[in-house]
């Protein structure tokens, strides 16, 4: 063996030694911290409905790739091995940079040290020196014999470098596709989508959130139900406002107010009475009379609400609409609401309106399933949830001759509270989804949002809180979140990831 041969084999040597300490390190430490590792591939944009297998096959590939190159014989194959694994590393890490919705945070082992960019030119380096090593590993006779076996081995690299990085894109379109329309109960939380921006101690947690208006949140306080409370975006600015109103002999039981546009609404469905108001002077101007007993109402307009009231068979919810220039006036949409247990705790929810759209939408507590109306009542579709929750688990037990009904167990809430702005629905899920953390969940709420143009699931962020406080509810509006934790009014700034996404149509 002339020396120029002994200095390639030289290099051979050098190049599998450092692919097997790089294997064995990275391998290594994803099994010893492969829950986490899991958890990091199920934030993946690329890999995210594939998070289970591939959290088991890479570290065992990285580990049978270094017995191949440990062992003479089937070193040849080792380094194609590595080219082809290190190739998809690449083109990972290149797709992630330029053309994923958002780029996570580094994965553990050698990542958590490098950018993702320094982590790129790592990897082409690597690519580099297993195609070297491959050339350098050619059969002196056959290199001889024409250059036949480099020529082939150019072949072999240039084809194996198509196929992997074929095999990244497609896994890149097809988890997208999945993780949007199909979504195996991964969840997708980008850097910083959601900021913590301020808060204020509202001294008392009998808060709600009355609406939004020209820049100002409204609060109104069911134990004061005259009295709202006006704040800035920002909260630094706080006003209180007194409701001009002489009930009379109404006998109200639980008073709610709603803001929309220039408009505040005052009502209650056990009485039941809906009234209007001007936001600039705070007086209520009409009476918006012919409304059924109700247990949910939105206003959609100055004359137009949306309600739920127990008028179906067997006093099961229904959702209708109220029209107080309308001849009929009230129009239940007996279709929309399906039962699977008894109609009534079975189909509870949150209700919301989004005015852009002229959408109404109706969330189910117990289930992973959301209804989507136009503003006549009408089904445009119905939408999932991405947890796997689609029947109801809950029993409910006959009370007093069966006059009366009770949950008998404790109910599984999935869906706790909604918000909805222009098309992106927020949701406050409480089911942990698949390869999620522990210690996430216990620190946080989790606030899912879905595009309802799209009918598809975009991401998650979370939303933290201090020991044992509970979110009360949240609104939305084209900058910000704002949530009612404990005792506190917080809000939460978002960032170009969320906000490009709002669409008016």
């Amino acid at each position: 063996m002339n020396s120029s041969a002994k200095i390639k084999n030289y290099v051979v040597e050098i190049i599998c030694l450092l692919y097997v300490l790089l294997f064995v390190y990275a391998g290594v430490s994803k099994i010893l911290d492969f829950e986490n590792f899991q958890v990091q591939l199920g934030q993946s944009p690329l890999l995210s409905a594939f998070a289970f297998w591939v959290s088991w096959l890479v570290p065992l590939v990285e580990l049978i790739i270094t017995a191949l190159l440990i062992i003479p014989k089937f070193r040849k194959i080792g380094l194609k091995a590595s080219l082809g694994l290190m190739t998809m590393f690449t083109a990972y890490i290149f797709i992630i940079l330029h053309y994923s919705s958002f780029v996570p945070c580094s994965c553990g082992g050698i990542l958590e040290k490098m950018s993702w960019n320094v982590h790129l030119i790592f990897n082409i380096v690597f690519m580099i020196l297993a195609m070297a090593a491959i050339l350098f590993s050619c059969d002196s006779q056959d290199k001889y014999n024409n250059g036949s076996a480099v020529f082939k081995s150019l072949k072999w690299i240039a084809a194996t470098i198509v196929i992997s990085t074929s095999i990244v894109i497609f896994l890149f379109l097809s988890s997208e596709n999945i993780m949007h329309h199909n979504n195996p109960f991964f969840r997708r939380y980008p850097t910083h989508s959601a900021e913590f921006s301020s808060e204020v101690d509202l001294k008392f947690n009998s808060y709600y959130f009355a609406g939004f208006s020209s820049g100002r949140v409204y609060l109104g306080n069911y134990t004061n139900p005259s009295h709202v409370v006006a704040l800035n975006e920002d909260l630094k600015e706080q006003d209180t406002l007194k409701i001009a109103f002489d009930p009379k002999a109404i006998p109200f039981k639980i008073v709610t107010i709603a803001v929309r546009n220039s408009h505040f609404f005052l009502f209650d469905g056990s009485v039941p009475i809906f009234f209007r108001g001007d936001l600039k002077n705070w007086r209520v101007t009409k009476e918006l009379k012919g409304m059924p007993y109700f247990t949910r109402a939105i206003p959609i307009d100055s004359t137009t609400i949306v309600f739920r009231s127990n008028n179906a068979v067997n006093s099961a919810n229904v959702l209708g609409i109220y029209n107080s220039i309308d001849s009929l006036k009230v129009n239940y949409k007996r279709g929309l609401l399906q039962k699977q247990i008894d109609g009534i705790f079975d189909t509870d929810g949150t209700l919301v309106y989004s005015e852009e759209l002229k959408k109404i939408i109706y969330v189910y507590y117990y289930r992973n399933e959301f209804i989507v109306a136009d503003q006549n009542g009408f089904l445009d579709y119905r939408g999932n949830t991405i947890d796997t929750i689609k029947q109801v688990k809950i029993k409910v037990t006959s009370l007093k001759n069966g006059t009366e009904r009770a949950m008998s167990s404790p109910s599984f809430v999935v869906n706790a509270h909604t918000a909805v702005y222009k098309n992106l629905l927020f949701v406050h899920s409480k089911v942990k989804g698949r390869a999620e953390n522990d210690q996430l969940w216990e620190r946080s709420f989790i606030i899912d949002i879905y595009d309802l143009n799209n009918k598809s699931y975009l991401l998650s962020f979370p939303i933290y809180h201090r020991t044992d406080e509970k979110l009360h509810s949240f609104i939305v509006t084209q900058t910000h979140l704002y949530a009612l934790i404990g005792k506190r009014i917080a809000v939460y700034k978002f960032r170009e990831i969320i906000k490009k996404e709002f669409k008016s149509k």
